[in-house]
């Protein structure tokens, strides 16, 4: 089809007309074909709008419970102060913020008192991670913070307090010195340190993602790793349960005479005082059987002292041929 069979409305709404190119080759859409695209390209315009407006009510439910929420925040950091090593434990047990910690920054973190997730007013142009430190053998800053946000190019960038560090005690070029086990970036090791210095990419900070979206709304969880761990696999509760239901006799054991049915076997005593099971002896036969075999035992015993009475029988009979012969 030639390119000025179109309808006019096509060249009013697009810059020429909508080709699919294969190659070197160019294809017009029909007529119907060119008006249905127009009609869905208005169907996304529409959508378009109104995920806009979404974003917007979005962002002030957003802005509102951040405020409500800013008291309770307050409250618990309070309550964590309470609670020695809390952070550093808690970072420790996360498995994408402890796999950057070096022994050195994990002795440091010791005098960390306090995280907070502060987000700027209109939530979209970025946030700020503070790190609050006790007094500590490492640097001289109490406060020190890593801040996200949206450059005058509209690109995300980031910005660090600047780590005051005391003499012999960086920690960044302790690690850059040593033999690391871990991935490198950068050309050096990523440490915590590193990270919290490192401003070159912002949009693939994963670290501070972790911390804002999944640290900061619940430390508790990650301070009390292990115990969850242990209560979410019922290791505890599972081997109570192998230990009621799953009963080993001993050579010894002279109390396991009953056995419950729902309990499993795994080795048969040979003492005589365990005679009486409920269900099996553990080799497949049942009691029954098995005393029916010592039953048959016993009548084996009684014929073998037949067989003797019957002897003396025999030998007796001459003696009764004698007589009646006399």
């Amino acid at each position: 089809m030639s390119t000025d069979t179109g309808p006019p409305a096509k060249m009013q709404k697009v810059d020429g007309p909508i080709e699919v190119s294969e190659g070197d080759q160019s294809q017009d859409f029909d007529a119907d074909t060119q008006k249905a695209l127009e009609d869905i390209d208005a169907c996304q315009n529409d959508i378009d709008v109104l995920n806009e407006k979404a974003s917007e009510e979005i962002l002030k439910v957003e802005q509102k419970y951040n405020k409500l929420r800013k008291p309770y925040f307050d409250q618990r950091n309070e309550l964590i102060k309470k609670i020695p090593n809390f952070w550093v434990t808690a970072f420790v047990n996360h498995p994408q913020i402890s796999a950057i910690l070096d022994e050195e920054e994990e002795e440091c973190l010791h005098y960390l008192n306090m995280v907070e997730v502060e987000e700027f007013e209109d939530i979209k142009s970025g946030y700020r991670i503070n790190f609050t430190f006790s007094s500590n053998p490492y640097f001289n800053n109490s406060y020190m913070s890593k801040e996200f946000h949206l450059a005058t190019t509209g690109d995300p960038a980031s910005k660090s307090t600047k780590v005051d560090w005391k003499d012999n005690m960086d920690l960044t070029k302790r690690a850059q010195a040593q033999i690391p086990n871990r991935k490198r970036r950068h050309g050096f090791s990523r440490t915590f340190f590193h990270w919290f210095q490192d401003n070159a990419d912002p949009s693939a900070d994963d670290i501070a993602e972790v911390i804002k979206d999944d640290m900061w709304p619940n430390p508790l969880q990650y301070y009390l790793a292990p115990d969850i761990e242990v209560g979410e696999n019922g290791v505890g509760d599972h081997d109570d349960e192998n230990e009621d239901s799953v009963v080993v006799l001993g050579d010894d054991d002279d109390d396991d005479d009953e056995l419950d049915d729902d309990e499993e076997v795994y080795q048969i005593d040979d003492d005589d005082d365990d005679d009486e099971l409920d269900e099996t002896n553990g080799l497949g036969e049942t009691i029954d059987s098995v005393e029916d075999e010592d039953e048959d035992d016993d009548d084996v015993e009684v014929l073998g002292e037949e067989d003797d009475d019957d002897d003396d029988v025999e030998a007796v009979e001459p003696d009764e041929g004698e007589t009646k012969g006399e």
